[in-house]
Order: structure tokens, then sequence, then C-alpha cells
């Protein structure tokens, strides 16, 4: 870490005079790299020589900056083999970071060798085709429609106080919550262990220490200087304290941890959970540990997740600054605001495919881990008591004495969520729910976001509940979750179905073409193509092997409990991977079924798959823990 280094280049850095100067400034910035995010949430990166940049450098500022044939980038039915060109173009509207290799030295100046990250759009036949231009349309439609809605509605001017007219500006603000899992290279979790300290919740805000202090705290200084302004670094429920050992170094680390920063705009929070999830890895192996931001790296323990929290406000002409969502103390929220979080509700299942979008998503959203798997908000029980619910999709976060920080907070995000299609889908729902709600009263719009299943309502679904203040999982039976709040899906592919069985909740993200049917059938094919290649190529071989390791440990006709544990072991593992003369194993037949496509079948085999696979484990623990002995 070095002040004489130079972090960021802010848009004023970016005419190109100006850039110059501050690239043969600072010689040591010796690359640059052009970071364009696809639609499935990959990031590109290149090395191009700064000399040939300056070079160059009209092209790269204000033409296309580089093209690929699109092997770099996943666009299917976009960037196809017979038309694979894929062209970049700067985004001058954001903050550029600058990257450097702490382990290669600058010969000239004698400082780490650094990499100008620019932030790109891609495009494919002259049209864009990426994340980052998706979200820039989506704030445009939002502030659009939220101009053109008090300029409309005479109900808006009466609770807020003022027109379009005296309106300068709509802001949208936001912000991700980064947690991760951190270990030593060499250690491998002991679920016990770890579930006993995740109950006893030892490891929650507790003490950092040793090398996992110093990234942390390195971490939170760099991010600092690149003006990311973090709020805090913590430990999080899950891990298990390291051992200390004769060299006085800690061993067996083991713990899950987050890291917070301040709102920013839509498009710079993107840029921010990429840069720093990039940081955090650099940073940690430097320090000899593995980072993951799986969302579920261990089975019943604790995932990881990444709440994504919106909000947006006006500045109006006379300089101050109002908090769209807040209203008075005698409501919850003001009526732009039911309107939004009544639009993420009501559409959320085609919101759902851009948040939760990986098997490994779906390891997470399990019921009991107080990750969020029903489409259901929490208010509070007053106006004046904020809601806390740790298991509803989504939160009202409301401070009386910080107005401006009023806010949405949606749990059900993870660290590989693509918080530029997430927030883009969020706010075109938000879009659609505020055009209904404009002309309504608060009163009014708390009732029907707060009606019970069956009970008639002008824009939710009568046959749903939205609002809950109970525990999601504890206080509602199985049947009595799906019946209130809608059957969630389970696998990837399920989710994916939403796009085909609402139609009309698709047409709310095609408004104002922010979504087109070609960028939607593209996401669509990718996702699919990754859900089934990952079975295929990884979850079934990786489960294999697991079962491999099941080994018999007992002498037959000693114990007869031993013999029967045994037994159970080998009906699961025979029914998981054995074909036999009167059965097929369930491999075997997810993998006729993906021959097939049939991904119905696929889909529900792999349910229960999971559910094989957890009874194999419980079953192979049972045995192993009732033997006298291993050998």
């Amino acid at each position: 870490m070095r002040k004489d280094l130079i972090y960021t280049f802010h848009k004023n850095d970016l005419a190109k005079e100006v850039l110059i100067g501050k690239l043969k400034e600072h010689p040591e910035i010796r690359f640059v790299s052009l970071a364009a995010v696809d639609l499935i949430g990959h990031e590109t990166d290149t090395k191009i020589p700064v000399s040939l940049f300056i070079e160059d450098i009209d092209n790269y500022l204000y033409g296309f900056a580089a093209q690929t044939d699109g092997s770099s980038v996943f666009l299917p039915k976009i960037a196809t083999l017979n038309n694979a060109k894929v062209n970049m173009k700067a985004d001058t509207e954001v903050k550029w970071f600058v990257e450097y290799n702490e382990s290669l030295t600058d010969v000239d100046t004698g400082k780490p060798v650094g990499t100008l990250k620019i932030p790109c759009f891609l495009y494919h036949d002259g049209i864009p085709v990426d994340s980052r231009h998706i979200l820039t349309e989506a704030e445009k439609s939002f502030r659009k429609h939220i101009l053109e809605a008090f300029s409309e509605s005479t109900q808006l001017q009466k609770e807020f106080g003022f027109t379009s007219e005296d309106i300068e500006k709509v802001d949208i603000t936001s912000a991700t919550e980064l947690e991760f899992w951190v270990k030593s290279p060499d250690t491998s979790g002991d679920i016990e262990a770890l579930s006993t300290s995740q109950e006893l919740k030892e490891q929650y805000w507790s003490k950092t220490r040793g090398a996992v202090r110093s990234a942390v705290e390195e971490t939170l200084i760099l991010m600092e200087l690149y003006g990311i302004k973090p709020e805090m670094g913590h430990k999080e429920v899950g891990g298990v304290r390291a051992k200390l050992n004769n060299d006085g170094r800690f061993e067996g680390v083991l713990e899950q941890l987050e890291i917070d920063w301040k709102y920013a705009s839509p498009k710079q929070t993107g840029d921010y959970e990429l840069f720093v999830r990039n940081l955090v890895r650099e940073v940690f192996i430097r320090y000899g540990l593995e980072v993951t931001f799986l969302a579920k790296p261990l089975d019943r323990i604790a995932g990881s997740g990444e709440h994504t929290h919106i909000s947006a406000s006006v500045k109006l002409k006379n300089g101050k600054r109002v908090n769209l969502f807040h209203t008075t103390a005698k409501d919850f929220m003001s009526s732009i605001g039911y309107g939004s979080l009544m639009g993420i509700l009501k559409n959320y299942e085609v919101i759902n495919p851009f948040v939760t979008s990986s098997n490994e998503a779906f390891k997470r959203l399990k019921k009991g881990y107080e990750a969020p798997i029903s489409i259901v908000s929490s208010l509070g029980y007053e106006p004046h008591i904020p809601s806390r619910n740790r298991t509803i999709l989504i939160g009202l976060i409301r401070d009386e004495n910080s107005p401006l920080a009023t806010r949405f907070e949606l749990r059900s995000p993870n660290p590989h969520t693509n918080t530029f299609l997430c927030i883009s889908s969020m706010l075109m729902a938000m879009t659609d729910g505020i055009l209904y709600a404009k002309d309504k009263t608060c009163e009014a719009l708390l009732k029907e976001l707060s009606k019970e299943p069956g009970e008639p309502a002008d824009y939710l679904d009568r046959e749903r509940a939205y609002r809950t203040e109970k525990d999601v999982f504890d206080d509602f039976t199985d049947e009595e979750r799906e019946r209130y709040f809608g059957v969630a899906p389970e696998t990837v592919y399920e989710n994916i179905k939403a796009f085909h069985l609402y139609p009309e909740k698709v047409d709310v993200l095609k408004r104002d073409d922010v979504f087109s049917e070609k960028i939607i059938d593209s996401y669509a094919a990718g996702l699919l193509y990754k859900w089934y290649t990952e079975i295929d190529h990884r979850m079934i071989p990786s489960f294999i092997s697991e079962i491999r390791r099941c080994r018999k440990f007992h002498k037959d006709g000693v114990f007869l409990d031993d013999r029967a544990n045994w037994d159970r072991v080998e009906r699961l593992k025979i029914a998981l991977m054995k074909n036999t003369d009167k059965s097929k194993g369930i491999f075997n037949y997810m993998r006729e079924a993906l021959e097939k496509e049939d991904y119905d079948v696929l889909s529900d085999t792999q349910k229960v798959m999971y559910e094989k696979i957890s009874e194999l484990r419980q079953a192979y623990k049972e045995y192993k823990d009732n033997l006298m002995d291993i050998c």
C-alpha cells in the first residue's frame, strides 16, 4: 500500500489529454485491461500495453476499443459461430480502477506494475448486448417514469409537496454486502464442529486473528484508497477457531467473513462488487489463504449471501434532497415506496432467474438457514418499530432519524449474482409498481400489501399473501408457506421456466426495450447450458467420488447393528450410481434424460439426487459413529 500510487481515474480524468498526462506521470501503469460483463456475469480481462493504448486512444475512448470473436464472452444465440464478432466500447461515466501486481515491480520506478481497468459495453451487429448496458437503460427508464408520475399525478404532488418542474434530478442508489469463506489451503471442514460453532454463534462478529486479521485490515485500507468507502469487515456466523502451531502461526483457518461498503450509483455498485471480489482474492492470497465466493461451499453450514440494497431520491432545484421511499411517521413508507415494493413482489418470478442462477445458489436457499425461499416482505409491527425479520425475501430498512437512508434490502442474492442484471430487473419491476401506485393513497396500498390469500386485490395476485411479520420457516408449515407465498423453485431449470410461465411479467422487463426478447432468450439459454453441463461434468463426478469414499470398516457377524447400518449405506450407494438388472441408478437416469434433452425429468431427478445424497451422508455418519474401531 503506497500513497504515491494512483488508484482511480474519475470521470473528469477521462478527457483525452488529461488521461494521457496522468498515464505519463505514472509510468508504473504498464497495461490497460478492457473489462466487459456478459449476460452470465463473466468479466473479461486483457493486457494491452499502455504505449499502444495511447497511440490509438481516440478509438479506445470514443469508438470501439477492441473486438473479440465471441469466445471470450458468453452470449448464446447472439454471438454465434457464423456471426461471432463482438466489439467493446469504454464506459466513461464511471470510475476506472488501477489494479497493482504486488508480485511484480516496475524496474524503472520501483513501484508495483499497474493495470488500468476500463469498464466496457459489448456490441454485436452494432447493438449493445451486455449487462452494463441493460442497467444503464433500466436506470433511464426508471428516472423517466418517476418524472412522468410527478407530472401527471396530483396524488403524488399532494403527498410530496412538489411537481416534476421542481425536480433537478432523480438519483438511484444501491449497495451490496459481500460474504465469503476463507481457509488455509490444506484445511477441510469438520461439519459437526462447524455446525456446533454455528449453533452457538461462536464466530459471529468475534475477533479476527493472525493472517485473517491482517488480510481483512489490508483489504479495508485498500478499499479506502480506491474510494470505495468501506463501512466494516467482520466475521460472519460460519467457521471454527484456528489453532496456534509451534511457530506461533495460526493453522486450520476456516472462517466466514463479510465486508460492507457505502452506497453508490447502480452501475458503480456493480463495478465495486467485481473489483472488491478480485481485491479480496489477491490480498488473501498474499497471506497464504484461499477465498471462495460460492453460495454454499459446505453442506449443512451457513452459505454466503450478498444482500442487495436499493433506494431512490430526488434533488430539487432548491437544493433539498428527498428520499422517494420515506414518508411521515404515521406511515411505513410513501406511495412510491409501496409501489416499488409491490412491483418487486408481484414480478419476482421473472426477477429470480437473474438473482438465483446456479446450482450452487439453490443449495443456499434452503429452509432453516435464514436464506429466503418465499416471495414475501416485512415492514415491522409499527412504523416506529423497524423490522429485522431475517426470513423474508425483501425488507424495508427505515430510520426516522435518517430519512435519506430508507431503502429495501433484497436478501436472496449471493456473491455470484450478476448485480447489474439483478438491479436492472428490480428497477423495471419497481417502475411497474409505481405506475400502479402513483394515484393511490398509502393507506390503500398498505391494505393491499397486507392482504390474506384469497382477498381481492387490484394489482397483487388474489390467491397470495405478500407480507408477514412472522418467521417464515418456524411459524408456517410447508403447506401453509406454499399456500400463502407460492411454491419456490428448487432448481435452475424451474427458475428459467418462469420466463415462459409468466409472459405478462416478462413484458414488465421489456418496457422501454430494456430487456429485449433476444437478450432474455440468450440469458435463458446460457443458464440452461451451464445448469446441465455442471450437473453432468461436475456434480455427478464429484458425488461418485464421494460415494466411493464411503468404505466398509466392520467385520461381518460381529455386531448386527453395524451390518444393518452398513446395509442402509450400501442401498443408497446402489440407488445413486449403480445399474442393476432391476433398476437404473439415479446418475444414469439423469444422464439419459440429458441425452434426450428432457429437462423436466432432469430437474425433478436432480432434487431426488440431492435427497439421496443427504440421506447417504447421514447414514454413513451414523454407521461410523457406531463403530468401536476404524482400521
